[in-house]
């Protein structure tokens, strides 16, 4: 095996890890693995030749999410902002010490997490590919478990920050998603030219 798959095998076994459950094709599954072997597809879908390290930060992306839920922080924009952040250092970190005892070296580790924590994402072509990917992989699995759990109106302005987030290449692949009749609608009115 090489190391690259010994690395994404030991990703995977931490992603199957999280206790949540989504059914694929019928069969319980752990979430986190599901969304991440999802963003890895879109990776490799969209970027055939996408380097080592963007292969790695697409499964390493959401380690060990499902042990700092949303709720241990405060319910504010500012809380949601710093959760995030902290989630980015907590999956590099976490990546960093399996890249590192796989015998990675230290510029690859270091820009598996810079990568992870999307730092210039607009201005650094890899960064944005992961986002597109991130984006592509909520809208397809978790998008329906997600919104109907929220207001309409939140969802919609949700939609509509992760299609600004997203590039032109990304948003062209969301637009070929085979979404639910709730999906689509709640997409549709995200698209829709606002009233001034």
């Amino acid at each position: 095996m090489s190391r690259t798959a010994d690395a994404l095998a030991a990703f995977d076994a931490i992603n199957a890890e999280d206790p949540q459950r989504i059914e694929v094709a019928g069969v319980p599954t752990p979430r986190t693995l599901v969304h991440a072997r999802s963003v890895s597809q879109w990776i490799e879908r969209l970027h055939p030749q996408a380097s080592e390290a963007l292969l790695l930060a697409a499964r390493a992306h959401h380690l060990r999410r499902w042990e700092h839920p949303r709720s241990q922080w405060p319910m504010t924009r500012e809380g949601y902002l710093r959760w995030r952040l902290e989630l980015k250092r907590i999956h590099a970190e976490v990546a960093a010490g399996v890249l590192g005892a796989l015998g990675y070296e230290p510029e690859l580790i270091s820009r598996v997490g810079a990568l992870i924590r999307r730092e210039r994402l607009k201005l650094d072509p890899e960064a944005q590919a992961l986002e597109d990917a991130i984006c592509l992989a909520f809208l397809e699995h978790d998008f329906d478990h997600f919104g109907p759990q929220h207001d309409p109106a939140k969802v919609i302005a949700i939609v509509r920050k992760t299609w600004a987030k997203m590039s032109e290449h990304g948003r062209s692949a969301a637009l070929t998603l085979s979404l639910s009749d709730y999906a689509q609608s709640i997409v549709a009115q995200a698209l829709a030219p606002t009233q001034a």
